[in-house]
């Protein structure tokens, strides 16, 4: 109850995008949704597949759960590739200023002649 209540919550923050088209296409092939499809109307025949059978309602929740956290690792991979980015310009913003002021003295020394 606790997780449906959360999900209640965190639909009413999603984006419009969000709510039209809220997980990627899938990457399976039109017959293999179709099996994936049959295999969940099948009634399950094992002990553990007939106790999931009782949380398919979550199914939506767990999309959701994995697709922020796909998201919030893509978020990460970005933000380090930022970070490397921003260090390398810093790294040439400081040899531009180094040569500069390399260039300005020796232009004072220059001009002492």
């Amino acid at each position: 109850q606790r997780i449906l209540r959360l999900a209640e919550m965190c639909r009413r923050l999603e984006t419009e995008d969000e709510k039209v088209l809220p997980f990627y296409p899938s990457s399976l092939a039109e017959w293999e949704q179709q099996d994936a499809r049959r295999v969940l109307e099948e009634t399950p025949s094992e002990p553990l597949a007939q106790a999931m059978q009782d949380y398919v309602g979550l199914e939506r929740f767990w999309q959701r759960f994995n697709k922020a956290k796909l998201e919030e690792k893509a978020l990460e991979r970005a933000l380090a590739a930022l970070a490397n980015r921003n260090q390398h310009l810093q790294q040439l913003l400081q040899q531009y200023l180094q040569g500069f002021a390399l260039n300005q003295k020796m232009l004072r020394d220059f001009h002492t002649l």
